[in-house]
């Protein structure tokens, strides 16, 4: 996941009485950071996962065993956005014009948006262990940050960050929560962070927030901020791509609904089966491999949801029946749980978690060559349990389903009742193989929100039709195409971004 984070506990304040009324949901751009890898991103990137959903912690527990997601600049690895944090000084409390301006403006910070943990994390200036190029947060530069005497940490499969604990306003968008709680991290283990990247928003719920924070997005719902009590995620895919930029356009981020242009037919709900929400968590219940029905263990199946993470992590029994079903594969002996397959074969893989099979694409199981001039492919789905510590059971995730599935679906989040939702994509953002409709004007139909506007250009790219292509629609039970609802695809409002439907890992390997 980009660097996942674990999750961290519940709240240290009260909250507000629901205001009388509820604001309209934002939409946020993501930004994608890409680059260039080889293999060992991929063997550490599934490690670092591994740890993330290696234990269960104690609600209660100041320490996190549960998550990390993956950082990283590789392409389609990790979407995030932009929060502020603090209050700033004004004029009248400096001296100097020069620190006068830095010190009255509220500085932004890049944050992974991760369904897989629930705290709200940034670098702080005293951070010893940073990458030197990693905006920091001032906490001098605040007038409304309370510290805390008491610091925790939050642990990895490869690490740590630490810090203290603090309270200060976070604002996103048009909504604000003041006092929230979040960790100023001063140490943390090289690699965690890349790029402009300061720290993770966790977006999972407060019963796994090693800080006791209630997240930011609970806060607003509770609060009766937002319209409804959902998050909703467009995530775009640039695949292959040798003049991508370190960042790039990554899709929409719906906070309080959805945007009606980025998705067509009917949204399918499925209830969260664990009682109290820990995780975004759903059972799978059927998995397809060219076409045939691969048997899955109904007792492995809980899922984690997670925008955090790159890849797809299931158990053993699973995976090991799934690569049995393509010709040609084999366990790759330098990456531990992970396998290859001839490189001149498409891998179509369909996942279900209730009545819809959801197909992926068949570029993004595809992670390019084990080396430069082999004729074999890395795959996108590994197994999650080898060389990990995790135990059935208890509420543990036995899949982690990253970004390889959810940007083949418009994915929807829902606290109340807990459950998460898919939609297939509108043709606006290439879901039915056809090239992105570019919007003219903000005024365009379709969203339920007022929309920002993005900053990068457009792509225009089409996206391929091949078999497990996102357009080819979900499927149900029978394997019959699922006909669309109501709902018509209409152009995006705002200006925005559409990316590649090209090839994601390839790139990072020659």
């Amino acid at each position: 996941m980009a660097s996942s984070i674990l999750p961290l506990s519940l709240s240290l304040f009260f909250l507000l009485p629901a205001v009388s009324f509820a604001a309209e949901p934002l939409h946020f751009t993501l930004s994608r950071r890409s680059g260039h890898h080889d293999m060992d991103y991929y063997a550490s990137a599934a490690q670092h996962l591994r740890g993330k959903y290696g234990r269960t912690k104690p609600v209660k527990g100041r320490r996190a065993t549960a998550g990390i997601s993956m950082v990283n600049q590789q392409s389609d690895a990790s979407y995030f956005a932009t929060v502020n944090i603090g209050t700033p000084i004004g004029p009248t409390r400096v001296l100097r014009p020069a620190a006068a301006l830095r010190l009255m403006v509220v500085v932004p910070f890049n944050v992974i948006l991760d369904t897989g943990s629930s705290d709200l994390w940034v670098a702080d200036s005293s951070c010893t262990t940073c990458n030197r190029v990693t905006p920091v947060f001032e906490a001098s530069a605040s007038t409304s940050l309370q510290l805390s005497a008491s610091g925790t940490n939050i642990r990895y499969g490869s690490g740590e960050v630490a810090g203290q604990i603090g309270r200060d306003t976070v604002s996103m968008g048009g909504f604000t929560v003041e006092q929230q709680t979040f960790l100023a991290v001063d140490d943390l283990t090289t690699g965690l962070l890349d790029g402009s990247v300061s720290g993770i928003l966790g977006l999972a719920f407060s019963t796994i927030a090693s800080t006791r924070a209630i997240p930011f997005w609970q806060t607003l719902a509770q609060d009766g901020q937002l319209t409804a009590p959902e998050m909703s995620f467009y995530m775009t895919r640039f695949r292959d791509v040798r003049t991508a930029n370190v960042e790039e356009p990554g899709g929409i981020f719906t906070l309080g609904g959805t945007n009606s242009s980025l998705f067509t037919g009917e949204i399918e709900f499925l209830d969260i089966p664990v009682d109290p929400p820990t995780f975004w968590l759903l059972s799978l219940s059927a998995v397809t491999v060219q076409g045939k029905k691969v048997p899955i263990s109904s007792t492995l199946s809980l899922s984690a949801i997670d925008t955090g993470t790159t890849l797809i992590g299931g158990p053993t029994s699973d995976v090991e029946a799934i690569w049995a079903a393509v010709p040609g594969s084999q366990p790759v002996p330098t990456m531990q749980g992970f396998f290859s397959f001839p490189c001149n074969t498409d891998v179509a893989v369909t996942m279900s978690f209730g009545g819809k099979s959801w197909p992926i694409n068949t570029a993004d199981m595809n992670l390019g060559r084990l080396a430069q001039g082999s004729s074999q492919c890395v795959g996108g789905i590994f197994d999650l349990s080898l060389g990990s510590n995790i135990v059935s059971g208890d509420g543990n995730p036995n899949w982690v389903v990253g970004a390889t599935f959810l940007k083949n679906v418009y994915s929807v989040y829902r606290s109340n009742p807990p459950s998460i939702g898919f939609a297939q994509l509108s043709d606006a953002v290439g879901g039915s193989g056809t090239t992105p409709s570019l919007p003219t004007s903000s005024s365009d139909a379709g969203l339920t929100t007022s929309s920002i506007t993005l900053d990068a250009p457009l792509a225009t790219l089409s996206s391929p039709t091949s078999s497990g292509a996102p357009g080819a629609g979900p499927t149900d039970s029978n394997g019959s195409a699922v006909r669309n609802g109501g709902s018509s695809n209409k152009a995006v409002a705002g200006t925005l971004l559409v990316s590649a439907l090209t090839s994601l890992f390839v790139a990072w390997l020659l």
